[in-house]
């Protein structure tokens, strides 16, 4: 298989709005839709408290693309009833699952199970449309560089989130934690046989890549209600600790927003003074926020976090690449601490050259088949593990 063939051949069928046969294989693709109702008082009180931004002046609280939306299955073909899905979770700034199409089709074929594909909260189908529009986004990228001097990295594609996240750097709290109420929402309709695909107790584990990755950590440490007991987890290109993160990157966010967010999250989030006070007294240091807190910095709940990891060793995965550096393999390893890093961590290298964003490009001269041996060796480790 051509990686770039069949990603163009995905894309041109894939639609949020109606099911498609996927005719050379034997798989469908099923469109459903969420609405959102775990958790929708504290989200509603977290949103409340953040200020409108220049770039978006309806709040947060008020998008209702992320209140409601629909996310697609990749599913054998014919399929009433399944007992089995891997939950996808993509990474930071995606406005789009063209990557991931044939991560989940080889993923389908290879264990025969449902895959996933959610968007995490402000992400994907999930932002309005004017978000990721190059002619509505370019007036901003001018007027960024403007107002931040010698910014070098801001984009039409980061420029969004650089704005959001600018401003007010808890943000990318909040909208995570938004992201953990959807997924304990549909683990709960899955597990209690609500969803119209899956019968009641499916087992459902995650592939997660990037920050979702960082994003299925907090979950699997949280385990709202337990739904997640028997879940497995791969990561890849993630798992690092937040700490040793580096998310300044023209196709993430620019430096301005990626120094703002860093430094409040390793100092003023982690402690209790005015720079604090954003939270509401109410859900301060619930069981999802000291989950999060356990991965922003290896210091911080050391003990908790690696006593974790050492009880799952057996049920989580993590492939890093060794030139990644959004997601080094050293944060890994601070993340899981040395002793589980050995069972569960492994670096790898592919023989191209290729980034955190794109490990299996097809712009830098690495031939098709080689880019698909290195793709099948990832997916086959991801395919026997979940």
């Amino acid at each position: 298989m051509e990686i770039s063939i069949r990603t163009k051949q995905l894309k041109a069928i894939f639609s949020y709005d109606k099911k498609i046969d996927v005719e050379d294989r034997p798989l469908e693709i099923r469109p459903y839709h969420f609405t959102q109702y775990v958790g929708v008082k504290e989200i509603e009180q977290f949103q409340q408290l953040l200020p409108a931004t220049g770039f978006c002046s309806t709040p947060d609280n008020s998008i209702q693309e992320n209140k409601s939306f629909s996310y697609s299955i990749f599913t054998p073909k014919g399929a009433r009833k399944l007992d089995q899905a891997i939950l996808l979770l993509h990474g930071l700034n995606e406005r789009n699952w063209d990557k991931y199409l044939t991560w989940a089709e080889y993923l389908s074929l290879a264990t025969g199970k449902a895959v996933i594909l959610f968007p995490i909260a402000f992400h994907m189908n999930r932002t309005p449309n004017n978000w990721y529009n190059p002619r509505a986004l370019m007036p901003w990228v001018a007027k960024r560089k403007q107002e931040v001097e010698h910014l070098n990295n801001s984009t039409f594609v980061n420029v969004a989130l650089s704005y959001r996240l600018s401003d007010t750097p808890l943000r990318f709290y909040i909208s995570g934690k938004e992201s953990l109420f959807n997924l304990w929402q549909l683990f709960t309709e899955i597990k209690t046989g609500q969803h119209p695909l899956f019968k009641k107790d499916t087992s459902i584990n995650i592939f997660a890549y990037s920050i979702g990755a960082f994003l299925s950590q907090i979950l699997m440490i949280a385990n709202p209600d337990r739904l997640l007991d028997d879940s497995k987890l791969f990561m890849f290109c993630g798992g690092s600790i937040f700490s040793q993160m580096d998310g300044s990157a023209r196709d993430i966010m620019d430096y301005e927003a990626y120094r703002k967010v860093k430094n409040y999250f390793l100092n003023n989030f982690l402690v209790r003074n005015e720079h604090h006070n954003l939270l509401p007294v109410l859900y301060q240091e619930d069981f999802m926020e000291k989950a999060f807190k356990a991965m922003i910095r290896p210091n911080v709940m050391q003990e908790y976090r690696e006593k974790f990891f050492e009880k799952v060793q057996n049920r989580v995965r993590i492939i890093t690449l060794k030139k990644d550096t959004v997601m080094p393999t050293i944060g890994a390893i601070e993340a899981l601490g040395p002793k589980s890093a050995k069972t569960i961590l492994e670096e790898l290298d592919f023989p191209y050259e290729y980034s955190h964003q794109n490990p299996f490009p097809t712009n830098t001269g690495a031939s098709p088949e080689l880019l698909y041996t290195s793709f099948e060796s990832i997916f086959n480790r991801v395919a026997n593990f979940l």
